[in-house]
């Protein structure tokens, strides 16, 4: 029998470690043995585990089981040619065994041959008369291959025979959220609660699915059923404060996250969300201190040193924006949005250099919103360097070419290179593409758009298109 991570060692266990503080030889049923090493196996400790193995395939060395256990151990350490070796001998004596084929799926699995462990489960199930663990690993063996239709209804299978295999259930919720089926995950969960009614985690599941349809009054009723049934959930209390977030009801939300450090130890995540409800309350002072305590609590949350930059941006304090800024970066040097925003940063103290270096590290980290063009090519511009800056649209026209503001603000930095006839080229296109769209050319450049070589155009173009 396996045992649960923690659970009190049991007579066979305490002798078996025993045995090992006093050299002594003691005798095992194999069926002990099976109980040593599956405690050992759930508990992590593979060392034991194995001098277990060891020891009764001595004692026992025609058990099948113990060999079969022997080979969990094997294929976890990826020694697949040994393992192979004890399975081609235990299937010439026990072919029916369904644990030599599951054991073979692993080893499939493991090489990311997800199909040929498939096969091989599916021969397992057939021997062993429809074993829940069998559809759950083959849940997951559908999973790595991406059908979430096949894993959801493998998972589903293990609910429905055990409604409190909660790994099943969050899998088959994964499922439906994956495919962006909110509606049938909505409807899978409410009918789950018809049989379970006081199930804290189907009513959390239910919970987040609403959320994430903006049914916010639906979502708040589901984490308070889920509260009920266990008056302990963090997760139910800390779900509650976001929905309450999107309500605008700051005050309340803050109340359940606080309760989350109440019942547990306090998180990083749980400061954050107190401290933006803080701010948007006007309370700066403990909106800082909240954001300072998430970092202070986790120093490598990225979003932490973020929050702390977006609050001394919108402070007008740019220097404590970019120093904190740079701790996000150090964290994760690999986020375009990051490089985007410490490109803003520069540009508002005028580092122009800074944030042209800034805005090349986004488009090549793959950033490559229309802003962020139209802002990179401003700061070059800003730099004195029109021609980098026409160049830098000119390649997010390749991302936007239907996008009338690129043509206008083109337009702009042709006259302002003197080159009046690219300028008419870009300014007719956009004329002819959004009219409607003038007023960027109006706001950015007015002296270029009360000229009479502008106004001549458009008067031209009205025409034309009257």
């Amino acid at each position: 029998m396996a045992l649960v991570p923690d659970e009190r060692p049991s007579s066979s266990i305490l002798k078996f470690e025993s045995m090992l503080k006093t050299n002594d030889v003691y005798f095992f049923d194999a069926e002990d043995f099976e109980e040593i090493i599956h405690h050992y196996l759930n508990n992590g400790k593979i060392t034991l585990a194995k001098k277990a193995i060891k020891i009764g395939l001595q004692q026992h060395p025609a058990a099948i089981h113990l060999k079969l256990l022997d080979v969990e151990v094997l294929v976890f350490e990826n020694r697949f040619q040994k393992a192979e070796i004890i399975l081609d001998e235990l299937q010439r004596l026990d072919s029916a065994n369904e644990e030599i084929y599951i054991q073979r799926a692993n080893i499939y699995s493991k090489k990311d041959n997800h199909e040929a462990a498939v096969e091989l489960l599916k021969k397992a199930l057939t021997l062993s008369h429809g074993s829940l663990d069998v559809y759950s690993l083959l849940g997951m063996e559908y999973l790595f291959m991406d059908d979430y239709e096949k894993a959801r209804e493998n998972f589903m299978i293990c609910v429905e025979h055990d409604p409190e295999d909660y790994a099943s259930l969050y899998n088959v919720v994964y499922c439906f959220e994956f495919m962006e089926e909110h509606d049938g995950a909505i409807n899978y969960l409410n009918d789950y609660l018809e049989r379970s009614p006081y199930c804290q985690v189907a009513w959390h599941q239910l919970g987040k699915q609403y959320f994430e349809k903006g049914m916010y009054k639906e979502a708040l009723a589901a984490f308070d059923f889920a509260i009920i049934a266990d008056d302990n959930f963090v997760g139910a209390y800390f779900e509650k404060g976001k929905v309450l977030e999107k309500m605008g009801e700051y005050e309340k939300a803050i109340e359940n996250y606080e309760t989350t450090i109440s019942i547990e130890d306090p998180t990083s995540h749980a400061y954050l969300r107190m401290g933006k409800c803080h701010e948007r309350l006007k309370n700066d002072d403990m909106a800082k201190y909240y954001y300072y305590q998430t970092v202070h609590e986790d120093p490598l949350l990225d979003k932490g040193w973020l929050a702390i930059t977006d609050y001394y941006f919108r402070k007008g304090d740019y220097e404590k924006a970019l120093f904190y800024m740079n701790k996000a970066i150090n964290i994760d040097g690999q986020n375009p949005q990051y490089w985007k925003k410490c490109a803003r940063i520069h540009a508002a103290l005028k580092k122009y250099d800074e944030a042209d270096f800034s805005y090349r590290q986004a488009v090549e980290l793959g950033n490559y919103e229309l802003d962020t063009w139209l802002n990179w090519s401003e700061v070059v511009a800003q730099n004195n360097d029109i021609e980098s800056a026409i160049q830098i649209l000119i390649q997010g026209l390749e991302f936007y070419p239907e996008k009338a503001e690129m043509l206008y603000k083109m337009t702009g930095l042709y006259l302002m290179a003197q080159d009046p006839v690219k300028a008419q080229y870009r300014f007719v296109k956009a004329l002819k593409m959004d009219i409607d769209k003038l007023h960027y050319f109006e706001v950015e450049f007015p002296s270029f758009y009360n000229s009479d070589w502008a106004q001549n155009i458009i008067l031209n173009i009205k025409k034309a298109s009257q």
